[in-house]
């Protein structure tokens, strides 16, 4: 199947090109990692297991398992430099039909739903700054918004929407604009976030008797392992490099650096920064911030200072942002050169050599999902169904080096069957964890993903015929 497909690749004209190199790799790892989480989700954790201590032992184990399903992806990346990432690794171990479910729920509910909260979340920093944003510009006065309420649609929905319709355009005009964009805002969003992490510790309003305090009793083990989730939350994106295979340098040496290199970084940053607020803040006072790098900075410096952090917020977004649509458009195009979706989403535009029919379906979708305002609950519905599609994808591993042993593997997974064994355990416990915690949102999850089957075997007929 692989050989079928790169020979179908390489007879298309125009095909993707590999322009983009190792830094352009690095910064799509950590560009769409970081992103919002890092300034929102400690408040969530510290109420879940009451330690500073316990709190960094969670960054650390939730690091460690992240770097785990990196280095696993490494190995599959590297053997398969393909567009579409886990699509072609789920293609390759298990068939046609999982690879179809994962691109499907990508591109209706994952992928774009990710792209339309990073947007919404935009505007939401930048309203601090234009409270207008939130201001309505139309009400439908049916129960078709969010809760089964009116929809109501926003200034700043059209904002996030212009935005997003930007970084379309200059991901549209070649890979290798995207690439230079994704590493310019990297960069910027990263010399931030250290400033900010200087300001915390040498601001002269820290102690460290903060790390001796606690926030609470905590909650125990089942404490413990939400506080991991919510940390494998910030951490997630890594994968999505995998996802423009096709498009890198040298991919297999370069494809296992990013994943490794990035993943590594991102750690650190992580570890750094939290230093930093519970160093300035008292583990009570993180508890109660919902906005804990604003929260630090006011201490601080003052609340001027706390606005400024919506600068290094929208910035870190902007970040994943561009990131996401750069990756999460050659998900769909690998699915429509395969056959199994509608052939104009293959098609590479002839001057820009970029998957344009894509990148517009995807965007235009995410706008969608802007204005409906129910992406964050599309979202959530989908995680249960995606940590499926992600631990079978880490399981693949297994399945290839029995299935394919022939198969070149420039890079083997360190640690191996121990780092992937891991990775799919934890992939495991955190399904049981959800099913048991949100059924509903875990069912309905399913239930999207199933909507794309019939599709499927559509596409499978006119393959076939």
């Amino acid at each position: 199947m692989l050989e079928k497909s790169e020979q179908q690749a390489t007879s298309r004209t125009p095909s993707l090109q590999r322009v983009l190199g190792l830094w352009s790799a690095v910064s799509i790892v950590i560009g769409t990692v970081i992103g919002s989480g890092i300034f929102l989700v400690p408040t969530r954790m510290i109420a879940e297991v009451g330690s500073t201590r316990t709190i960094f032992a969670v960054w650390i184990v939730a690091g460690l398992l992240s770097l785990f399903g990196a280095l696993t992806y490494a190995e599959l990346a590297a053997a398969m430099p393909e567009a579409g990432g886990e699509y072609v690794f789920l293609r390759e171990a298990y068939g046609p039909f999982w690879g179809f479910l994962y691109s499907w729920t990508q591109l209706a509910v994952a992928k774009s739903g990710s792209i339309a909260t990073l947007g919404a979340g935009f505007y939401l920093y930048l309203s601090v700054f234009m409270p207008s944003l939130a201001h309505s510009v139309l009400v439908i006065p049916y129960p078709i918004g969010p809760g089964g309420g009116p929809l109501e649609i926003h200034y700043g929905q059209l904002v996030s929407i212009g935005l997003i319709l930007i970084l379309l355009a200059v991901n549209y005009v070649g890979v290798e604009s995207g690439g230079r964009l994704q590493v310019v805002v990297t960069a910027v969003k990263m010399i931030l976030i250290v400033a900010v992490i200087c300001l915390g510790w040498f601001g002269g309003g820290g102690s460290l008797h903060h790390f001796q305090e606690t926030a609470g009793n905590g909650k125990g083990f089942l404490g413990f392992f939400a506080a991991m989730v919510g940390a494998l939350w910030a951490y997630d994106g890594w994968n999505n490099v995998s996802m423009v295979s096709s498009e890198i340098r040298h991919p297999q040496r370069n494809l296992p650096r990013a994943l490794i290199f990035g993943i590594m970084a991102v750690i650190v940053t992580y570890i750094l920064v939290n230093i930093a607020y519970f160093y300035v803040l008292t583990p009570a006072e993180v508890a109660h911030t919902s906005q804990v790098a604003a929260g630090m900075m006011a201490k601080v410096y003052g609340p001027v200072a706390a606005r400024a952090v919506s600068i290094v917020v929208m910035i870190s977004i902007l970040a994943a942002l561009n990131g996401s649509i750069l990756s999460g458009a050659r998900v769909p195009y690998a699915m429509a050169r395969d056959g199994y979706f509608f052939k104009a989403i293959a098609d590479v535009h002839p001057k820009y050599k970029t998957p344009g029919n894509s990148m517009i379906a995807l965007c235009l979708w995410s706008a969608i999902l802007i204005l409906s305002g129910w992406y964050e609950q599309l979202y959530n519905f989908v995680i249960f169904g995606s940590w499926i599609l992600y631990g079978m994808t880490a399981a693949s591993v297994f399945v290839l080096r029995r299935k394919r042993p022939d198969m070149p593997r420039p890079y083997r997974v360190t640690g191996y069957p121990v780092v992937p064994f891991l990775f799919v355990l934890v992939a495991v416990v955190l399904l049981g964890s959800t099913l048991g915690n949100s059924p509903r949102e875990s069912l309905m999850g399913l239930g999207f993903m199933a909507i794309g089957i019939p599709l499927y075997f559509h596409f499978r007929r006119k393959t076939s015929a």
